[in-house]
């Protein structure tokens, strides 16, 4: 197989130590959490003290300055194990670069230490009940009142919801100026007004809190406006290739794993007389789907490389998004059913796999999306202007 060669050693080394916490700290107790919708805050502190919260914030604020693969290496051992519970991503990959790309010195030094540390919980609050890909649609409203504004409105599929101790919220400044009205504030989770709704049953991710979000008259400073009134939209659009991103590592990850599970659990169990492994339906299953799978480690690698150099276009990270996400999605069904009978049982992790890997083809930018984003480009590429039928980014 085609050797990685975007780790170095020292990558290899801190990956031994995210295993170690992941196999102690968060393994055993995973299958009790899923039954309490929850992780315990304690897992925070625990992972910030280990140094597995926001590896890239630079030393100044109390990180340890490292480039993003560390962040990769740890997000690759979360999905490895099938723990789907702890929100670290959205913490670290999305709410810590926002800080770090659109934040004042204030708010940086006050926000950035505490999320390294586990003690402060960053949270995302963009979706809201009608408004899921389409962000300029959002309808929760922030009016300005002196040197305040105050916030009215509702979010839902917010993860770390019941968790965070703020949260970076997209808004309505203007409602008549379309994508220019939008605009971002952190916003505190004990600040009046700020109400958790139930925390979601989910088909997957059980562990993972995802919540409800209502605003009702929350009054926060001006000086919690995040980057420039009125260009949130535009702040958003720079963080959509790395949670696309974010999202083929995810798959590229679970997909090679569902794998080794299904070759182990293929090469122990017979039927018929002989191990499963022999039968020829199953070497071929198997065959297809790795080396599909090393088409999209490949992919999904080069995509790291070029982020990381600041050349990641929008379009390969679509691409990867969605490669990954129909692989992902069209492994862990053939794997199960490798597996028989006792694939269908939540005790076995490709159960659990299954119904977490369904959120693939949704989260960070629908599929339907993503092959409208690849479409533009490529009739654009060739002189061709198609009729835009709703904005799509």
């Amino acid at each position: 197989m085609i050797e990685r060669t975007i780790f170095r050693e020292e990558h290899e080394i801190f990956r031994e130590t995210v295993r170690r916490f992941v196999d102690r700290e968060i393994v055993p107790f995973h299958a009790k959490w899923e039954e309490d919708g929850i992780v315990p805050r304690e897992l925070w502190l625990k992972a910030g003290a280990a140094g597995l919260l926001c590896c890239t914030v630079p030393e100044e604020y109390g990180g340890m300055g490292l480039d993003y693969l560390f962040d990769v290496v740890v997000f690759e051992e979360l999905w490895r194990s099938g723990a789907s519970g702890p929100g670290f991503l959205i913490h670290t990959d999305l709410v810590a670069t926002y800080l770090l790309s659109f934040g004042t010195e204030a708010q940086k030094r006050k926000w950035l230490p505490k999320m390294v540390s586990g003690e402060a919980i960053g949270s995302l609050g963009m979706t809201e009940p009608h408004a899921g890909s389409d962000l300029k649609a959002i309808r929760t409203r922030a009016v300005r009142d002196g040197d305040d504004f105050v916030i009215n409105g509702q979010k839902v599929f917010i993860s770390n919801g019941q968790l965070c101790d703020f949260v970076v919220l997209a808004t309505k400044t203007d409602s008549h100026a379309g994508a220019k009205g939008v605009t971002l504030f952190i916003v505190e989770s004990d600040r009046p007004g700020f109400k958790r709704g139930r925390n979601l049953e989910k088909l997957g991710m059980k562990a993972q809190d995802t919540s409800e979000l209502f605003f009702d008259n929350v009054r926060i400073p001006a000086s919690n406006l995040l980057g420039k009134e009125g260009k949130g939209f535009a702040q958003m659009m720079t963080k959509l290739s790395q949670e696309r991103l974010a999202q083929a590592i995810r798959s590229a990850t679970v997909t090679e794993t569902v794998i080794d599970w299904t070759l182990r659990y293929t090469a122990e169990r017979s039927a018929f007389g002989q191990k499963i492994a022999d039968f020829q339906n199953t070497q071929f299953k198997l065959a297809d789907l790795r080396t599909k799978a090393a088409v999209a480690r490949v992919f999904t690698d080069k995509c790291i490389s070029l982020f990381m150099e600041g050349k990641l276009d929008p379009v390969d990270a679509a691409m990867a998004k969605m490669f990954t996400s129909e692989l992902h999605c069209e492994t862990v069904d053939e794997c199960l059913q490798l597996f028989g009978g006792w694939g269908y049982m939540w005790e076995y992790p490709i159960a659990r796999a299954y119904a977490d890997a369904r959120i693939v083809k949704i989260a960070g930018g629908s599929i339907e999306i993503m092959k409208t984003i690849i479409a533009r480009q490529m009739y654009s590429q060739h002189g061709f202007a198609l009729q835009k039928n709703g904005a799509v980014s």
